[in-house]
């Protein structure tokens, strides 16, 4: 799938994925493309800024982990975060009613109100 057919729901796609718990970055990557099948494919120069804003934004907070010699950020939701992807999954679930409503044919309109 072209990256730009996530642009506006990738910060949703990662607070998603650290919902459960803390992960690394090509653990998030993993993440993203195991819970969709494989049909999104994240690059880290995609999910590192993003990482970083929602980080400066107070939604993920983030620390470093050893494994072995190697260090690696791992990234972690905080309550604000929780709340935002609560909002995100409500604007998502109406938007894609909408999207859906008009590519199906026959579907039932929406209210404007």
């Amino acid at each position: 799938m072209r990256a730009d057919r996530v642009r506006g729901h990738l910060d949703g796609l990662l607070m998603a994925v650290l919902e459960q718990g803390p992960l690394h970055g090509y653990a998030i990557i993993t993440a993203v493309q195991q819970r969709s099948g494989g049909v999104l494919d994240l690059r880290t120069g995609t999910i590192y800024p993003a990482l970083n804003k929602l980080e400066r934004l107070g939604l993920l907070t983030s620390s470093w982990e050893s494994v072995g010699e190697r260090r690696r950020r791992c990234y972690q939701l905080t309550d604000a975060g929780r709340r935002s992807l609560a909002e995100e999954r409500t604007a998502w679930r109406e938007f894609a009613t909408a999207i859906g409503s008009v590519l199906t044919p026959g579907a039932e309109p929406r209210s404007a109100t």
